[in-house]
C-alpha cells in the first residue's frame, strides 16, 4: 500500500514536471515560430515587415497583448492617409474650376498682363492669335486675343467664359453685341454654362443697350465687371472695375527699381495731354503759368487728341512720369483717366481732379463717393483737389518735403498700387468661383 502511494506520488510529480515544462515552451519558444500578421498597407516590396524585424529581438521580452510598434504603424498609417487626403485636395482644386477669358478690348490686356500679371505666347503685340495660363487660387485661367478670335471661328471647350467688350462708341457697341448674341447662343444650346463680361462702359454711363442680357433680364451674363462710376453698381451682379493703363497705345508693365525708389526727381510735377476747349485743363494752364510754376513742371500739351503713340511720344511720356513726384490728372470726358494709373506704375503721386462730369454717372446703392468710388474705397494714398487753384499752394508744400520723406511716400504708392491689383485678382476670382460654382450645385 505503502510502494502504491510513493508510485502513484512519482507519476504525479512526473506529470506536473512534464506539464509545467511543455508550458514553459509554449510561452517562451512557441511565440518565434509563429510570424504576425501585418497589414498590407504597411508594407513595401523587399522590405522586412516591421513588427517580425524587431519581434525576433524583444518578444521574449512583452507580453502577448502589448505590440511596442504599433504606434509607429499608426503614425505611419496616419502619414500615408494625409499624403492621400493632401494630393486628392490637390488634384481637385486643380481640376475643379475652369474660366477662358476672351480679350476682345484692349481693356483686357491691363487685366491679364497687369492684375492677373499673365504671360502672352507669342509676344509679338501683332500676332494674329496670343494665349496664356494662370492660376488663382483654385481657378485655373486661360486667356486669348487677338483678330483671330472670331465669333464661330475657333474651338470652345470649355464651361465658363468671361468676354471682355468695348462698349465705349456706338460702332464698339454694335461690335460688342455681336459677341453677347454669339456667347448667348452658346449658353442656349447647352455649349457654355456660365458667361461675364469685362465692360469698358460709355464715358458717360449710358449702357443700356447691354440690360437686355444681363441674367436678370433674361439674358445670360450673371456677373458684369463694368468701368467707370456706373449707377447699376450693386456689389451683387454689377461690380466695379478699373480703367487700368493705355494698352491701346502700348504702355508697359513697369518693373519697379531701385532708381525709381531712390533718385532725385527733377521736375515737381507733370502734364502731358491733350487740352481741351472750355475745360478744366485750359484753366490748369492758366495756373501752371503763375509764378512761374510751369518751370518746374514737365508740360507738355497739345490741342487734339492723338489715339497712337509713336516710340518717341511714349518714351518721353514715361520720362516725364519718371522724373516727377507729383502727375497732374484733370478730368476729361470722365473723371477717370489712363494717366491715373500710369502715374501709379512709376511712383508719381496722382493729383488728382475730384468732380463729377456730365453724363449719368454717380452714386450706386453700394458706393456714396462718386467719382472714383472704386479708388476711394481702397484708400487710394492720392492727393484728390475740387479746383485747380488749390495747385500752387500743393506745389509751394511740396518743395519743402526731403528726398528720403519723397522715397518712403514713393513706397507706400507703389505698395499700395500692388496690392490694389492682387486684391482685384482675388475679388474677381472669388466672384466668379461664388457664381458660377453656387450656380453648377443648383
Amino acid at each position: 500500500m505503502r510502494l502504491t502511494r510513493k508510485r502513484l506520488c512519482s507519476i504525479f510529480i512526473a506529470v506536473y514536471c512534464l506539464f509545467s515544462l511543455y508550458a514553459a515552451y509554449h510561452v517562451f519558444f512557441g511565440r518565434r515560430r509563429r510570424t504576425p500578421d501585418v497589414p498590407l498597407r504597411g508594407l513595401r516590396k523587399g522590405v522586412v515587415p516591421v513588427r517580425e524585424r524587431r519581434g525576433r529581438e524583444q518578444s521574449t521580452l512583452r507580453s502577448e497583448e502589448w505590440n511596442p510598434w504599433e504606434e509607429d504603424e499608426k503614425k505611419e498609417q496616419h502619414r500615408l492617409k494625409t499624403s492621400l487626403q493632401i494630393v486628392n485636395k490637390s488634384t481637385k482644386e486643380k481640376k475643379l474650376f475652369h474660366v477662358q477669358i476672351w480679350g476682345k478690348a484692349a481693356i483686357g490686356l491691363y487685366l491679364w498682363e497687369h492684375i492677373f500679371e499673365g504671360l502672352l505666347e507669342p509676344t509679338d503685340v501683332t500676332a494674329q492669335w496670343r494665349e496664356g495660363n494662370s492660376v488663382v487660387g483654385r481657378t485655373h485661367y486661360s486667356f486669348i486675343t487677338g483678330p483671330a478670335v472670331v465669333p464661330g471661328y475657333f474651338s470652345v471647350d470649355v464651361n465658363n467664359v468671361v468676354l471682355v467688350l468695348n462698349g465705349r462708341e456706338k460702332a464698339k457697341v454694335f461690335y460688342a453685341t455681336q459677341w453677347l448674341l454669339y456667347a448667348q447662343n452658346l449658353v442656349q444650346t447647352q455649349k457654355l454654362q456660365h458667361l461675364a463680361v469685362v465692360l469698358l462702359g460709355n464715358e458717360h454711363c449710358n449702357n443700356e443697350w447691354i440690360n437686355q442680357f444681363l441674367k436678370r433680364n433674361g439674358g445670360s451674363v450673371e456677373r458684369l465687371f463694368i468701368i467707370y462710376d456706373s449707377p447699376w453698381i450693386n456689389d451683387m451682379d454689377v461690380f466695379q472695375w478699373p480703367l487700368g493703363v493705355a494698352t491701346y497705345r502700348n504702355f508697359p508693365v513697369v518693373e519697379v527699381n531701385w532708381s525709381m525708389l531712390h533718385n532725385e526727381r527733377p521736375y515737381l510735377c507733370n502734364f502731358v495731354g491733350t487740352v481741351y476747349e472750355n475745360s478744366s485743363r485750359q484753366a490748369l494752364m492758366k495756373i501752371l503759368k503763375q509764378d512761374g510754376n510751369d518751370k518746374l513742371c514737365w508740360v507738355s500739351a497739345r490741342e487734339q487728341w492723338q489715339p497712337q503713340e509713336t516710340n518717341e511720344s511714349l518714351k518721353n511720356y514715361q520720362d516725364a512720369l519718371l522724373q516727377s513726384d507729383l502727375t497732374l490728372c484733370p478730368a476729361g470726358v470722365n473723371t477717370e483717366c489712363y494717366r491715373i494709373y500710369e502715374a501709379c506704375s512709376y511712383g508719381s503721386v496722382p493729383v488728382v481732379e475730384d468732380v463729377m462730369t456730365a453724363g449719368s454717372c454717380g452714386n450706386s446703392s453700394v458706393y456714396l463717393n462718386a467719382p472714383l468710388q472704386l479708388l476711394k474705397s481702397m484708400n487710394a494714398p492720392f492727393i484728390f483737389i475740387k479746383n485747380w487753384k488749390e495747385l500752387p499752394a500743393i506745389l509751394e508744400k511740396e518743395k519743402t518735403i526731403n528726398l528720403e520723406e519723397k522715397i518712403q511716400r514713393r513706397k507706400r504708392l507703389l505698395h499700395w498700387y500692388q496690392h490694389f491689383k492682387t486684391e482685384l485678382k482675388m475679388r474677381f476670382t472669388n466672384i466668379l468661383e461664388s457664381s458660377f460654382l453656387k450656380n453648377n450645385k443648383n
